[in-house]
């Protein structure tokens, strides 16, 4: 055998070697994966929903909602001009004489519980109740209120006086509280404080 047949075959070999190592190399490429065993479990029903916050208001028959103010639901805030919890003036108060008695239900008429709940007084005003007008400037002074509820008194003093926020117990869901306004004219009042009038802003609130 010459040299150079000897060279060209040693040469030669690294080159097939090579070479099967590739087609050995795409045929695994090419070849179908292996398969296993497999398990899932897909939930295609994940959803969260949120409560209402509703609060009704009831007395003599009128009743008033959170809901019916101009942003409905969204706003939950509305301002009830027909329900008078110190009487009105169809019940004119005299100085030591009978008081005006109110009863006002307050239910929770949504679907979650109200852990906070209160009654918020604003500042008591006077105004002139007809043509004929004692001048005393003070009536709020001698305006007495008493509020109560499930035999707790909520407030017992004057309307003047009347100024901090009443923490009332929670209300669950579709549950009323009953509430009972008392309000009367003190005995030390004169002839000054005829005819005139007194108001106080009162609100209620459901926090959860």
């Amino acid at each position: 055998m010459s040299e150079t047949s000897s060279k060209k075959r040693r040469l030669s070999f690294p080159l097939i070697v090579a070479g099967g190592v590739s087609s050995l190399v795409l045929a695994l490429g090419m070849s179908p994966t292996f398969s296993a065993f497999t398990a899932s479990i897909q939930n295609s029903l994940n959803t969260a929903g949120t409560g209402a916050l509703v609060m009704e208001e009831t007395s003599g028959g009128v009743t008033c909602k959170s809901t019916e103010g101009t942003d409905g639901v969204s706003g939950n805030s509305a301002i009830c001009a027909t329900i008078n919890k110190y009487g009105g003036t169809g019940k004119l108060l005299t100085p030591g004489g009978a008081a005006n008695t109110t009863y006002v239900v307050i239910k929770n008429s949504g679907s979650v519980a109200a852990p906070s709940f209160s009654l918020s007084p604003g500042a008591c005003t006077q105004s002139v109740l007809g043509t004929s007008s004692g001048t005393a400037n003070d009536l709020c002074d001698k305006l007495k209120i008493k509020i109560t509820t499930g035999g707790t008194t909520v407030y017992d003093g004057t309307a003047t006086a009347f100024t901090a926020v009443q923490a009332l117990a929670p209300l669950a869901a579709g549950i009323t509280a009953t509430f009972t306004f008392s309000v009367s004219l003190d005995s030390s009042a004169t002839n000054a404080y005829q005819g005139l009038q007194a108001s106080q802003p009162l609100t209620w609130t459901f926090g959860a």
